[in-house]
């Protein structure tokens, strides 16, 4: 948000900082009921993106992808410390990596890309004017309704509705490596948007990574609920204005 300066820190934030404390019910709460009210009041928008998918391009209306969501060890340690079961504590890891420190879940998008758009099997950036884009998935990524399926992911708490946005685990491998305090993000739960999101456009490359991460950090330093809802006003006003998206 503009009114929020940006500050580098020498150190990475973590989930319990001051502001951060006793959020994660208030947000839990607030995701859950924002989330079921959105999906009831938008079945048939969801509708008609869902018929106008089909009608563009063969392929199904959805895309889901593995992504990297909040690290949650030292919860799982203490479930499983509780369970006193090392078969539990495997069942409960099993979806995530250890070198990636997050827990991977499977992300939900209305489909605005050809279905071969990574024929080659290697994960790709998006780019502007990506020609793989659908003439509807074009509008969709504008609009940004391509992103509405994960309220979803919401409801089922693998994300919330403010946060940094989750990535996939072979960008997520590299960008640890190369920027100190990335792992950072993973502390806190993915969001369906977030202050970057609201004040930069997609990531084209790895250098808008960088910049995105200054302000994903800035989040996680300060987060509070009343941040959170100048984040979701400002994320309602570039939809509507169709501000920075491709």
């Amino acid at each position: 948000m503009k009114t929020l300066a940006i500050r580098s820190s020498s150190h990475p934030p973590e989930e319990s900082t001051p502001l951060g404390r006793g959020i994660g019910p208030v947000k839990r709460v607030f995701d859950v009921l924002l989330s079921v009210a959105a999906l009831l009041v938008l079945a048939p928008l969801f509708l008609v993106v869902a018929i106008a998918i089909r009608i563009d391009s063969p392929g199904p209306v959805f895309y889901r992808q593995d992504r990297v969501g909040m690290n949650r060890r030292a919860r799982s340690r203490r479930l499983s410390s509780d369970a006193g079961g090392e078969g539990g504590n495997r069942r409960r890891a099993d979806r995530r990596q250890d070198d990636l420190a997050g827990r991977i879940f499977y992300i939900w998008k209305f489909r605005s890309m050809r279905q071969d758009a990574e024929k080659s099997g290697k994960p790709v950036w998006a780019s502007r004017n990506d020609p793989r884009v659908t003439r509807v998935g074009a509008f969709l990524r504008k609009s940004r309704l391509d992103e509405l399926p994960q309220l979803w992911n919401i409801l089922k708490g693998e994300m919330s509705l403010v946060g940094p946005r989750p990535e996939r685990p072979y960008f997520v491998k590299r960008l640890q490596e190369k920027f100190p305090g990335y792992r950072s993000r993973l502390n806190v739960p993915p969001g369906l948007t977030g202050l970057a999101q609201i004040e930069r456009a997609y990531d084209e490359d790895e250098d808008d990574v960088r910049r995105k991460l200054a302000y994903d950090l800035f989040y996680i330093e300060h987060r509070h609920f009343l941040v959170d809802m100048k984040i979701i006003a400002q994320t309602i006003g570039v939809v509507l204005n169709r501000k920075g998206a491709r």
